[in-house]
């Protein structure tokens, strides 16, 4: 669901299956490229929005498929990282970037403090406050939800190329971490980079505020985007990390339970 806000511009924050029951809150700080019409693509050309400095290519389709199968819900931004982090906290370095992997951002120089504020204000906070009304509300009969977040990474970064297919980023929680590092390396054959190609120890904003902080399950899922660059793609992940949080979510009696038959194919080549 998307809305307008107050000015008629596309909301901050997209809502799917808002009223999903699943104690699970899927997020997407990155989901996508738009830039507001009035910031005139911050002086880039098309090209450049279309590039990982601008989202996390395939990362909203993963998130998608996911709602779907888990019958969760998520929220993603709809604004690009270039206008502001979700991931970052407000003054950050890197929260608004002037130069994003060899590209200067024109529309990012020399922002005015009340530019900065107005960002954080329109498209940061809503995003937050989104995250947070959702989980209390899936936390309102006394579960404790669960919280995972999607993104997605560049095959080959400043001349490095980057070889894990999956990167699983954590800090002090290996509650979800380790079960799906596991099962991705020994079930699935994938390389799999535990705190690669970032380490969720200081790149990890968004779920450390609002799991951490709350001793909710949290964990953060890094796909190269070769895998999910089409819709197979990131319908195949999507259905595979659907099977194996699946089995970290609980019925109401304790017992693990399946939701669905164990996905199958398409292993790492």
């Amino acid at each position: 669901m998307q809305l307008q806000d107050e000015a008629g511009e596309l909301s901050a924050v997209e809502l799917v299956d808002a009223e999903a029951e699943a104690p699970l809150l899927i997020i997407c700080d990155h989901a996508s490229n738009r830039i507001p019409p009035h910031m005139g693509r911050l002086g880039l050309p098309p090209a450049e929005l279309g590039r990982h400095i601008a989202w996390d290519i395939g990362a909203a389709s993963v998130c998608r498929r996911l709602v779907c199968r888990l019958g969760a819900t998520a929220v993603m931004s709809t604004v690009s990282r270039l206008v502001i982090d979700c991931n970052r906290p407000p003054g950050h370095p890197t929260s608004i970037c002037s130069v994003s992997d060899g590209t200067t951002v024109p529309g990012n120089q020399d922002l005015s403090s009340a530019e900065v504020a107005s960002r954080t204000r329109r498209y940061f906070r809503p995003y937050h406050e989104a995250i947070r009304t959702q989980l209390n509300r899936l936390e309102k009969g006394g579960d404790t939800a669960m919280l995972v977040a999607i993104h997605s990474f560049t095959p080959v970064l400043g001349g490095q190329a980057r070889p894990w297919e999956v990167g699983i980023l954590w800090n002090r929680d290996p509650r979800l971490a380790l079960p799906l590092i596991d099962a991705l390396r020994a079930d699935c054959g994938y390389n799999v980079g535990d705190n690669e190609p970032y380490s969720g120890r200081n790149s990890n904003y968004t779920v450390d505020l609002h799991g951490d902080a709350y001793g909710r399950p949290h964990v953060s899922i890094e796909i190269r985007q070769d895998q999910i660059s089409d819709e197979a793609g990131a319908q195949y992940w999507g259905d595979l990390l659907a099977e194996l949080l699946a089995c970290r979510l609980a019925d109401p009696t304790g017992r693990r339970r399946r939701l669905f038959p164990p996905v199958v194919g398409r292993l790492a080549g």
